[in-house]
């Protein structure tokens, strides 16, 4: 029997492998391990369901303290969730989390941005982004737009 996912923050180790699976498959597990990962600053969050007596993530991102134009932002980076986890709202769960999380603590900067797959364009704009760049490639990702939101 398969529980509904608990989002909480987690540990780079905990999502790792996911974050590989969706986001670099084909690559080695390495290029999803990104600059900043290990700082104090970075925040990691995972979807985790318990199926059976095995616990599996299910949905991961991950926040690196940065900047937009020179203001403090959040730079979101390595949102994934697992294929039979998409389109039920799990990812609008996980930034609604995240969100929160972020509101709560006053001293936080509430500008969020994030390099965009364009296929994931729509979901992001659904939930109050908005496309601030042209379309560019990632060599190891494909298409991107920059998009940014402010909580």
């Amino acid at each position: 029997m398969t529980h509904p996912p608990q989002i909480r923050r987690a540990s780079l180790d905990e999502i790792i492998d996911l974050r590989h699976i969706i986001l670099r498959a084909g690559l080695p597990r390495e290029t999803a391990i990104f600059p900043g990962d290990e700082l104090v600053s970075s925040r990691h969050y995972g979807a985790f369901v318990r199926e059976d007596s095995i616990h599996r993530t299910v949905g991961c991102a991950t926040l690196h303290l940065n900047q937009w134009e020179s203001e403090p932002a959040w730079q979101l980076r390595g949102m994934a969730t697992s294929n039979d986890f998409r389109r039920k709202g799990l990812g609008r769960a996980m930034l609604e989390f995240i969100d929160r999380e972020i509101l709560s603590e006053p001293d936080s900067p509430r500008l969020f941005w994030c390099n965009a797959r364009v296929p994931a364009i729509e979901f992001y704009k659904m939930l109050g982004w908005e496309i601030v760049s042209e379309p560019f490639e990632i060599p190891t990702a494909g298409p991107h737009v920059k998009m940014k939101r402010r909580v």
